[in-house]
């Protein structure tokens, strides 16, 4: 396809999810004609159902935990009885405030992020968008589906990410076998949640609705919770999961999920049977790519229905691009945030720096949390070091009992690889060390950079202190 550069750069985007978003965004700042065509809300499932209404949902319950434990700082909640002596109240969890709170914030903030785009100048339609060749996308917009416009393009991206994974012995209900879009439709805590699978998703829920009060029990097809995540990491969250009154069935495969009426019954592979009230499956995601014509126009795709891409988010046709969970790359909405604005610049010329995977900071929003960035094993034959919380004396005053920092650094050279941090707010404290991996710091470079004292930063830099002498190691 030829450009006629004496008119703007014409770009179509199916799906608004955080890279849809970006992709728009950045399309409009370097001028292009930009239509964002989107079915059920600007910011996707990402903002609407999964990524925003859970960590919201995470922080709630982080802080019904934070009053629990107040108690072992000194502070102490109590009320007067008709006797006169004081009592111990009780957190109350008002779940259908939760979740109405949790609903109204994700509207809200798929509204701002509807109205950004609007300032931008692009153009944003309601509707189904499907390829039509390689040079158009055809929306139905009508209520019945009946109704089209078809929308020419330079480039197309498509963004359109990915729905819960749903297993035909295992059909969710929404009422008590449930996906994790459904899970903000309880009006109570339940009683006894079974969680199926120990990944991210199933071990956010999962910690969540421990520290919500609800009896849970974490049913793992692998050996330890979250399986390909940092072992000293997974083993901090089981140790406070089985503390904490957790279930962990580790080696265990759920078979068969079926509704009793009052309450949900798992079978297992090996024959046995778990009682709930409720059932959370998280087994995983399907991209949502089926029926948008991209095998027609030439795309190729994984046998799993994710779309395969290169490092800037082109696939196999050179003007279609794609980015996000419906992509074979890794299904974080920081990745689709980035790449959507990578496509948009490699597609228009623009400068960019290709996708590498071992620069991504990741986070798994349990309690504690558990951040990530680049190599985090022996693969490059790098030094290791660790430093428990518990040595820090900012999580001392902050009555934190579990987590640690880890850095991983190149013999010889002392260059951080990578980072895991356990901790409160995991997420916020691996910045630093992604800028390390990033700008391929030293490990002195990084523990001459100065932190507040105390803090819970001070463990980073302890650990890179505590690695002076990496560079002379053999």
């Amino acid at each position: 396809m030829s450009f006629d550069f004496e008119r703007k750069q014409r770009i179509a985007i199916i799906g608004g999810g955080p890279g849809g978003y970006e992709a728009a965004l950045a399309g409009a700042q370097l001028g292009a004609e930009v239509t964002l065509v989107e079915s059920t809300g600007v910011g996707g499932s990402a903002v609407l159902t999964d990524v925003v209404p859970s960590k919201t949902l995470i922080a709630t319950a982080d802080a019904a935990r934070a009053i629990e434990d107040a108690g072992d700082l000194g502070v102490q909640f109590f009320a007067r009885g008709e006797s006169g002596k004081p009592l111990k109240p009780e957190v109350a969890i008002n779940l259908l405030a939760i979740n109405k709170r949790i609903l109204a914030l994700a509207g809200q903030q798929s509204e701002d992020m509807r109205e950004r785009l609007l300032e931008e100048g692009v153009n944003i339609i309601s509707g189904h968008g499907r390829i039509e060749g390689s040079d158009a996308i055809v929306v139905s917009t009508g209520p019945d589906g009946t109704d089209f416009d078809r929308i020419e393009a330079d480039t197309i991206i498509v963004s359109v990410g990915a729905s819960p994974r749903e297993l035909p012995s295992a059909k969710p209900d929404g009422d008590r076998i449930l996906t994790w879009k459904q899970m903000y439709n309880m009006a109570s805590v339940p009683e006894h949640l079974i969680v199926v699978g120990s990944g991210v998703t199933g071990a956010e829920f999962a910690s969540a609705y421990m520290n919500l009060g609800a009896k849970v029990t974490l049913v793992s097809s692998r050996e330890q919770v979250l399986p390909g995540e940092d072992p000293d990491a997974a083993r901090v969250l089981e140790k406070v999961f089985t503390r904490g009154g957790m279930t962990l069935l580790a080696k265990s495969r759920a078979d068969k999920v079926e509704n009793t009426g009052t309450g949900v019954v798992v079978t297992l592979s090996d024959g046995s049977t778990v009682e709930g009230s409720h059932c959370l499956m998280a087994v995983g995601g399907i991209p949502n790519t089926a029926g948008l014509g991209l095998e027609e126009a030439g795309v190729q795709m994984e046998g799993s229905g994710h779309i395969r891409v290169n490092k800037v988010g082109r696939t196999s046709v050179p003007n279609i691009y794609a980015v996000g969970d419906c992509t074979n790359l890794v299904p974080l909405a920081s990745v689709s945030s980035m790449l959507g604005r990578t496509a948009v610049f490699h597609a228009m010329g623009d400068s960019v720096i290709p996708f590498s995977k071992h620069k991504i900071a990741s986070n798994i929003f349990t309690s504690p949390e558990i951040a990530t960035v680049g190599f985090t094993s022996d693969a490059l034959n790098a030094v290791e070091l660790k430093i428990h919380l518990s040595e820090n004396p900012r999580a001392k005053m902050m009555g934190v009992k579990d987590g640690f920092v880890k850095l991983f650094a190149r013999n010889l050279s002392g260059t951080v690889v990578g980072g895991v941090v356990v901790a409160p707010k995991a997420s916020e404290l691996i910045y630093p060390i992604a800028i390390a991996v990033e700008r391929r710091l030293t490990v002195d470079q990084l523990a001459r950079v100065f932190t507040a004292y105390p803090s819970l930063t001070g463990a980073i830099t302890d650990a890179a202190r505590a690695m002076h002498g990496v560079e002379q190691q053999s």
